[in-house]
């Protein structure tokens, strides 16, 4: 039974208006606002993980804000990652709790869609079983494709995050639509024995909607509790968020 659904914060935002001034000097005392700091922000807020991606740009956390926020803020650490050697190799010396293998591209400003793993099955298997062999927990970020969760259970992926981009993007009847198929991804991945997770685009206006959507464990939530902060702060924006997961319903 899941006991109450769990909020993992993203706060690689934190980083990007960083990146916006501090740039060429990120790791410096007065480079603000902090990642570390906003990553205590948030356990104080009550969020149950910490995500942060290092991309292969760089362009907003570094290698020092993956490596510092790990020794310094005390919740399980969700490690976005690219399925790469280099990202490989950090999260192998980072040994976060979790890594999220997702896809990437230089050109997007945020990710985009799900990771092919049918496309790149053999690539994403070797990433998995890399990881796993070094005590991480490794979970897919995936469209809530039926093939693409049959081929992560193929894998053996610890846990999948479904992309909720299509349903957050959805006007209409279309957000039926998109419920629907999360529902059937959710109850495969169930079944086959991974963990089921959700994120990406995901805000206080849309989350109750996915209370229609079964075995949820975590939702992984970024932008909208940042923007949120500007206004109230941190801490008080990952509380309000934390709250509004209060009433989903256990499943089975």
């Amino acid at each position: 039974m899941n006991m109450s659904l769990l909020l993992g914060v993203n706060i690689d935002h934190v980083a990007t208006l960083r990146q916006a001034r501090y740039a060429r000097m990120a790791n410096s005392p007065n480079a603000e606002p902090c990642p570390v700091t906003a990553g205590h922000d948030a356990l104080l807020g009550g969020a149950d993980s910490l995500t942060i991606h290092v991309r292969g740009d760089r362009r907003h956390m570094q290698d020092a804000d993956a490596f510092r926020i790990r020794a310094e803020v005390p919740l399980p650490l969700n490690f976005e990652m690219g399925v790469t050697d280099e990202m490989v190799g950090i999260a192998l010396r980072l040994k976060p709790d979790f890594a999220c293998l997702v896809p990437e591209s230089r050109e997007e400003i945020t990710t985009e869609g799900g990771l092919n793993v049918l496309g790149s099955l053999e690539k994403t298997r070797s990433a998995v079983v890399r990881l796993q062999e070094a005590g991480i927990r490794v979970s897919l970020f995936i469209d809530p494709d039926l093939r693409q969760i049959d081929a992560a259970a193929s894998i053996g992926a610890d846990m999948i995050e479904l992309h909720t981009g299509e349903f957050a993007n959805a006007l209409g009847g279309q957000v039926d639509e998109e419920l629907a198929r999360l529902v059937a991804a959710a109850k495969l991945g169930h079944a086959a024995g991974m963990q089921v997770n959700a994120g990406h685009g995901i805000n206080y206006l849309n989350v109750a909607q996915l209370f229609a959507v079964p075995h949820l464990t975590e939702l992984n939530i970024g932008h909208t509790i940042v923007s949120r902060s500007v206004r109230v702060g941190l801490t008080a924006a990952v509380r309000e968020m934390k709250a509004l997961l209060d009433p989903y319903p256990a499943s089975a």
